[in-house]
């Protein structure tokens, strides 16, 4: 047996004994420990705190656990449809008077830099770095990702939006001058309006060539997306996978299936990218809390106990301002590694938001789309402007901060709220092996 351990203390029960991930089918062997680098997330980024660690071996066979203790699966895919095939269509205005309008801006310019500028930054870091084998590997990444920007030799380049929801992206792989686009989504309704925002897309474009587009309404954790493309001989150079991986880890069925539509069609030097909630940050959050939930004025996470959690169907329940109110399983990131390695995937980066957004706001160009995508909040608000909140304690990261630093204001941030809730997610990237 295997076990796949991430570095760091694990976290207390309610009991005082440390929480672990376990298995559906048997107990988890007790972790020898050791400390994490990764620190506190759940701030303004650049803070530190506890840390956290989740341990368990992973390759029990189906049908061994014990009859009173296993739990039953229930499917929560219908009702993530049908929540996201109710959201309403809003306009600028009321998006604007959120409590998350920059969060959501912020999130937007993440992915921008994720998609679109991504492969310049890595052409430029040192080949000893983590993750990285060699100079080719860096060099096919930036051909790719320079290619999806429309920077490199004339190319047919194919990306599939796994989970595309209502279209969110699709001016961000416009500006990335990719060839072709597969959408694919679990609500029916969403894909629709995906579609329509396509089409209006090339009816304004005029002159320019705008990419093609397939538009699939599918659940892509039980179906086999390659068996509905209208050419299916397509192979894709990148897999975008949003704030959607998540869900498939109600089971290892609908996580294996997630992965093969993600991965089983992308060429060799092709890249899988995503975001996804950060299972530690959030078990860490839950272990400090006095309940069995967390969150703010934004955001709550609330979970069924804790102490143990299994490693596929580790549900807890989502909400974020009137965004989202759904059911969403933790996913064990050393394990969800491990997986994507049955379809010839390595990892080349994993970075929480805010270890990811304090390297890429250093760059001069990244700074500018973050101001262009108002992606952060001036505090104090110029006349006129409008804070997402008056309290003054949702501020004080960012007044503590300008007094730290001794820079005259306004300072760009977001909301302690909006920083909580954007601090549970992290950025991943694995690359298909030649």
């Amino acid at each position: 047996m295997e076990t796949l351990k991430d570095r760091g203390e694990r976290p207390r029960g309610e009991d005082g004994e440390k929480g672990e991930m376990e298995g559906e089918k048997e107990q988890a062997e007790k972790p020898t420990g050791g400390e994490s680098e990764e620190g506190d997330r759940g701030q303004e980024p650049g803070g530190r705190g506890p840390k956290v660690q989740m341990n368990r071996r992973h390759e029990e066979e189906e049908g061994q656990g014990s009859p009173q203790t296993k739990k039953p699966l229930i499917d929560h895919s219908v009702k993530v449809a049908s929540h996201y095939n109710s959201l309403q269509e809003v306009g600028l205005a009321a998006r604007s008077r959120s409590k998350i309008f920059f969060m959501r801006n912020f999130n937007n310019w993440l992915k921008s830099v994720l998609i679109v500028m991504q492969g310049e930054d890595w052409w430029h870091q040192p080949v000893d770095r983590p993750g990285w084998s060699s100079r080719d590997d860096l060099n096919r990444l930036r051909e790719i990702l320079e290619q999806v920007r429309g920077a490199g030799p004339a190319q047919q380049v194919s990306v599939l939006d796994l989970g595309c929801g209502k279209g969110g992206d699709l001016l961000k792989w416009r500006r990335g001058g990719i060839n072709h686009l597969v959408c694919a989504d679990i609500a029916g309704v969403s894909v629709e309006q995906c579609q329509s925002r396509y089409e209006d897309m090339k009816k304004k474009s005029h002159s320019e060539k705008i990419f093609s587009a397939q538009f699939i309404n599918a659940d892509c954790s039980k179906e086999v997306l390659s068996e509905k493309l209208d050419n299916p001989e397509l192979m894709f150079d990148i897999c975008s996978c949003q704030f959607v991986y998540h869900y498939s880890f109600e089971s290892e069925q609908k996580a294996d299936m997630m992965l093969r539509n993600a991965c089983e069609r992308l060429k060799p030097g092709g890249f899988f990218i995503g975001t996804t909630p950060d299972a530690f940050e959030l078990v860490k959050r839950l272990e400090a809390s006095d309940s069995l939930s967390f969150g703010n004025e934004v955001f709550k996470v609330s979970f069924q106990s804790k102490g143990s959690y299994p490693l596929f169907g580790c549900q807890y329940h989502f909400s974020l301002e009137d965004v989202v109110n759904v059911p969403e399983s933790l996913v064990y990131f050393p394990l969800f590694q491990h997986m994507a390695k049955r379809y010839n995937m390595r990892l080349v980066l994993k970075q929480r938001f805010s270890e990811y957004f304090e390297d890429k706001v250093k760059k001069e160009s990244h700074r500018s789309l973050m101001m262009k995508m108002m992606a952060l909040q001036p505090f104090p608000c110029d006349e006129g402007g409008r804070q997402v909140t008056d309290s003054r304690e949702e501020y004080r990261h960012a007044e503590e901060h300008r007094v730290r630093a001794g820079v005259q204001p306004p300072v760009g941030t977001l909301s302690r709220s909006e920083w909580e809730a954007a601090s549970i997610y992290l950025v991943f990237i694995f690359q298909k092996m030649s």
